[in-house]
């Protein structure tokens, strides 16, 4: 894949006006290649790895996004828990938002589509890390790319995670 490009993703199929349907094909088994790929990032609180305030930071964030006009046509958030206590969250954008902490990520990622409940991630995780080292390939840093919120899940019946190992 082109270097800082993603897999597409289809974001006016959208029939709950809330999160575009996900569509897993090209997403899963993927080398992603970042040099400087520009996101802003954000930060939530978790208890015990359950985000408390995720709604509202995403809510705020895509209104400064959206506000720059700085939305980027290769669209992902790539989230990952620091602590049982916070996460971060990588919006890609195509320009500087002002106000937000932005951030220029470089890197190899190799993809996996998962399925299924949130509760998950931790598994999904391991296998995740597994599959990087069965390539020859060490893990310090795993991505989650989820590419709908619950209430969309539910109504497309299907709820997708991204994962995205970055592999040194």
């Amino acid at each position: 894949m082109e270097t800082n490009a993603l897999p597409k993703y289809d974001m006016t199929d959208n029939p709950t006006g809330c999160c575009p349907r996900f569509k897993p094909e090209g997403w899963d088994d993927q080398e992603l290649h970042f040099q400087d790929k520009l996101f802003v990032r954000a930060k939530t609180t978790s208890v015990a790895h359950i985000p408390i305030n995720m709604g509202g930071v995403f809510r705020r964030t895509f209104q400064a996004i959206e506000a720059a006009d700085a939305s980027s046509d290769d669209f992902i958030v790539m989230s990952r828990d620091k602590s049982a206590w916070s996460a971060e969250h990588l919006f890609a954008v195509k320009a500087d938002v002002p106000g937000q902490d932005m951030v220029k990520l470089s890197g190899d990622f190799l993809t996996t589509v998962y399925e299924g409940p949130f509760k998950e991630v931790p598994h999904w995780h391991e296998q995740t890390v597994q599959k990087a080292a069965a390539r020859g390939k060490q893990t310090d840093n795993v991505y989650f790319f989820y590419t709908t919120c619950p209430k969309c899940a539910k109504a497309y019946g299907k709820n997708y995670v991204v994962a995205l190992a970055q592999i040194a």
